[in-house]
């Protein structure tokens, strides 16, 4: 493994800032130029388009497995009308948030994200110290949520077993084998299959259409246990075709979905071949968010934040890609996955505390951003306009500071030491480990990402 080297043209620049040519491996030359603005050089090969990076964050968003995943929370906390009203809900605030990072990514876009945003939008007394604040939340954020999908689709082939072996209790071992087992695929597709990669998030956006539509018409028509006919099953199949909701608390492995399919179906195969659609779009999902995931990593890297900056920051010559924090990435994570083997709510606090994470290093750059009048944003190539965008920024903020409380509180009452919900603890646990790696060394060497004006009109 080694570092990409920069070729050499006829007109004696590098290849990836060879103007004349226009194109090259590490992007065009209007890209380079953009880079350049924004203090870094070319280093990872470019080759998705605006489209194939949308069919990326679709396969992230692995709608199916995202609404099945957390099914029995949402049982808990009062079965279908508020699940089918809060989606809505939750889809409006979300895109609040996905608004205001949208003007931040239009003046500084770079992987460094939310931590190089933070350093450009604060006052130069307290830039450096929030940058790195910012990094390690938004890094945290990306190494469990990538934690939690990897163990998701575990824990949803187990339950998908239970179909058709009811006294079947997979034990904790066996669940991290096959949690590993997914790791391992998605290190080896991930770092030696850079150049299919745009292929399968268009793969994955095709198949997720595919079977949300299959999924709602063969619900919708079976729906041999739901609490309407099927004549309105076809507005809201999954909320209006659920079985008894004291039934589905007891589903297997915490999995609702695999358990809800079977008995709507009426028949265990029925169930699997619906819940072998989500394995597979989860499994994409998994593919798709590691990829994120080691990008985080080899960007935070790249700016000397973390401990073996030199090492995670390294790009692989010939499949250009960041290996060695892609390496990183997959060893925290199965190192976290231990604790499953001693403690299920210690895990599960692990797992939650990745959108607690990833909500604060979202704040943190929205906020610096209000704070100064929203000036940098104001110019973007892209914004919301002064008084639009301070209201959506404010409900972004609003939204984040409830999921904040949200995520940290227990999803079932009487809380006892199991049901506790601990993600704050992990948090804040994560944060003194950050700042104490900062007092001793981080701060001697870390001064932040390249200072930039960003993109602008003129730009």
């Amino acid at each position: 493994m080694g570092s990409i080297k920069e070729k050499t043209t006829e007109s004696g620049l590098p290849a990836a800032v060879d103007y004349e040519q226009g194109q090259t491996q590490l992007g065009t030359a209007h890209d380079v130029q953009n880079l350049t603005i924004l203090g870094y050089k070319p280093e990872l090969r470019r080759n998705r388009s605006m489209f194939t990076l949308l069919f990326q964050s679709l396969a992230i968003a692995a709608i199916p497995y995202g609404f099945g995943g957390p099914l029995i929370s949402a049982i808990y906390g009062g079965g279908q009308l508020p699940m089918f009203l809060g989606w809505i809900v939750v889809l409006i605030l979300s895109e609040c948030i996905a608004l205001s990072l949208s003007e931040l990514a239009s003046r500084y876009p770079t992987s460094a994200g939310p931590y190089y945003w933070s350093f450009q939008l604060a006052s130069p007394r307290f830039r450096t110290g929030l940058s790195f604040i910012t990094g390690w939340t938004w890094l945290i954020g990306n190494w469990t949520i990538t934690l939690s999908v990897n163990f998701g689709f575990a824990s949803m082939l187990a339950a998908a077993i239970s179909l058709f072996e009811p006294d079947f209790a997979i034990e904790p071992w066996q669940l991290l084998l096959i949690f590993y087992a997914l790791c391992v695929l998605t290190f080896f597709l991930v770092a030696f299959g850079n150049k299919l990669l745009p292929m399968v998030d268009t793969i994955c956006a095709v198949f997720t259409a595919i079977s949300i539509l299959v999924t709602c018409i063969c619900v919708s028509v079976k729906a041999d246990v739901g609490r309407h006919s099927p004549s309105y099953t076809l507005i809201i199949p999954l909320c209006a075709t659920l079985p008894d909701l004291s039934e589905i608390l007891g589903a297997p492995v915490g999995q609702a979905l695999p358990y809800i399919f079977g008995r709507v179906i009426g028949s265990p195969g029925g169930g699997l071949a619906l819940t072998i659609l989500v394995l597979i779009i989860t499994l994409f999902c998994s593919i798709s968010i590691t990829v994120a995931a080691s990008r985080t990593t080899w960007a935070f890297a790249r700016d000397n934040a973390i401990p073996l900056a030199h090492l995670w920051a390294k790009i692989d010559e010939r499949h250009g890609t960041p290996i060695w924090a892609l390496v990183l990435t997959t060893l925290i994570e199965m190192l976290l996955g231990l604790i499953n083997l001693g403690s299920s709510s210690a895990f599960l606090a692990f797992v939650s505390v990745g959108v607690i994470s990833l909500a604060v290093s979202y704040a943190i750059p929205i906020t610096i951003s209000l704070f100064h009048g929203r000036r940098e944003v104001n110019s973007a190539r892209w914004t919301m306009g002064r008084y639009l965008g301070l209201v959506v920024n404010l409900l972004a903020l609003a939204w984040i500071a409830f999921e904040v409380v949200l995520f940290s509180m227990p999803t079932a009452l009487p809380v006892t030491e199991v049901s506790m919900n601990y993600a704050i603890v992990v948090f804040v646990g994560f944060m003194v480990l950050s700042a104490i790696w900062y007092a001793v060394y981080a701060r001697k060497v870390y001064v932040g990402p390249p200072e930039s004006d960003g993109l602008t009109f003129d730009s």
